[in-house]
């Protein structure tokens, strides 16, 4: 460079002059806690961090950066698995934008909340229940993630099998494109077609096609009644056996949570009180609603399938409290496994809920092949199962891969998808073709380029580089 400074040094020189020092930081010992979020991605260090506190900010980084040609990673809460809020090259700049996290406006009337994109998830459970109403979407990470990832990854979590993952509770997006320029996609109001949905489109984007400033997000009525069952089986597969049967009933709870053998020895660790002790796997189900009978009435039925299916031991949570220490202990499931092992990848494949004994019976002649630990829990009311493989050495890996690519091709070969919460990211990028034929793939690159011409905004995630489009700046 004529001047000696790299890109990435000159826009955040420029940047530093007008957003001031304290929300630009390029210091190593600053860049470095931004290097890696909750995935197995190899961490790279940034050239500096923007810590956005305002819409302004957010609209100057992508300005300034699209102008000098420097890659933008936009990042939340950094709870992700596949690698979505990391960086592959050093020469990038983190956006941050933890620091907006206003709520802006709660409309009672109409229910929907006006919220910044750093607003912890728990945060909005917790306002919206104040005011007698309710987010549904839950993901694991709620105490850690923010709703701009949640969007970003449309995310899901337990209360997924009755109410739906993220899209469905968002109204309005308003978002900066790399460049700067800003636009607001959706309606307010419960119904509207006007023009292409683009707010759905940037639902689940991955931080590819804009960064989020602001949210208006749809609520429902809170339901007061809430009853808490566990079933406990003698394996996983006898669960699944539970979760198919529950479906071809009809019966929807809000929450049918699969924990297998491992994840049940990891959960007894925290607090052997949680699950009954004879039970070697066990579903965790929980109904809701507003009428205490016929909430009682439904938890009658789901404990009668349970039970007709072999159920060892059936519970119900007598208390509130009692109730919220499953959870709290299920909600560190992941974060368990991970002590027990140097090394941790959490895949949330998909199947039709039909088919989840079909996958865990391939999880258990994968991990049994392979001599690998293969935890499996999640949300197998929806058929969504977060499928761990752990390991400790570097001689571990190629079976390690090995099973991930076989648990990959089950998963597509039971009509499922390689993904249902977590997104595609880094770690599922060389996947996708897998599932996607050519002309969707290119399509979606297509609109990739369509929103950033120059590749800039966060490279290198859910398309291959490879099959990024050819005049990519990164």
């Amino acid at each position: 460079m004529a001047d000696g400074m790299s890109p990435s040094q000159r826009a955040l020189l420029r940047l530093g002059r007008s957003l001031g020092d304290s929300t630009v930081r390029t210091d190593p010992s600053s860049c470095e806690t931004f290097a890696r979020d909750e995935s197995e991605t190899e961490p790279v260090t940034p050239a500096g961090v923007v810590h956005a506190s305002t819409a302004e900010h957010v609209r100057q980084t992508l300005a300034v950066c699209h102008d000098e040609g420097v890659c933008v990673v936009p990042r939340g809460g950094a709870t992700g698995r596949t690698g979505g809020a990391t960086v592959i090259r050093p020469d990038t700049v983190v956006l941050d934008t933890t620091p907006l996290a206003a709520v802006k406006h709660l409309d009672r009337a109409n229910q929907t909340v006006v919220v910044e994109p750093g607003v912890r998830t728990a945060s909005l459970h917790a306002l919206a229940e104040s005011e007698g109403l309710f987010f549904p979407p839950d993901p694991l990470s709620a105490e850690w993630s923010c709703l701009g990832g949640n969007v970003a990854e449309n995310a899901g979590g337990p209360r997924a099998f009755k109410y739906g993952v993220t899209r469905e509770y968002t109204r309005v997006i308003e978002a900066a494109l790399m460049g700067g320029e800003t636009v607001r996609a959706g309606h307010r109001t419960s119904k509207g077609v006007a023009g292409y949905d683009v707010a759905s489109l940037l639902v689940g984007s991955e931080g590819t096609l804009a960064v989020f400033t602001e949210l208006t997000l749809r609520l429902v009525a809170l339901p007061p009644e809430v009853r808490t069952l566990v079933a406990g089986f003698a394996d996983a597969r006898d669960a699944g056996r539970a979760v198919a049967s529950l479906v071809a009933r009809g019966l929807t709870p809000r929450c049918v949570e699969l924990v297998d053998e491992v994840c049940c020895d990891v959960m007894r660790a925290h607090d052997a009180t949680v699950l009954p002790a004879g039970a070697r796997a066990v579903l965790v189900i929980e109904c809701d609603g507003h009428h205490p009978a016929a909430v009682d009435a439904e938890l009658d039925r789901v404990a009668d399938v349970c039970d007709a299916v072999g159920a060892r031991h059936l519970e119900r949570a007598r208390t509130r409290d009692e109730r919220e220490a499953l959870w709290r202990v299920r909600r560190v499931m992941s974060r368990s496994l991970r002590a027990t092992a140097a090394h941790k990848l959490s895949e949330d494949v998909v199947v039709p809920r039909s088919e989840v004994p079909a996958l865990l019976d391939a999880v258990r002649v994968i991990a049994a092949r392979e001599s690998i630990v293969m935890p499996t829990y999640g949300h197998a009311g929806d058929g969504n199962l977060h499928v761990n493989v752990l390991w400790n050495t570097p001689d571990e890996r190629p079976r390690v891969d090995r099973a991930i690519e076989a648990l990959f091709r089950a998963t597509l070969d039971l009509g499922g998808t390689l993904s249902g919460e977590h997104g595609i990211g880094v770690l599922k990028a060389p996947y996708l073709p897998w599932e996607q034929s050519p002309a969707l793939l290119d399509l979606q690159q297509r609109i990739k380029a369509a929103f950033d011409p120059r590749g800039l905004l966060n490279p290198g995630k859910v398309f291959t580089p490879g099959g990024a489009p050819s005049h990519r700046g990164c």
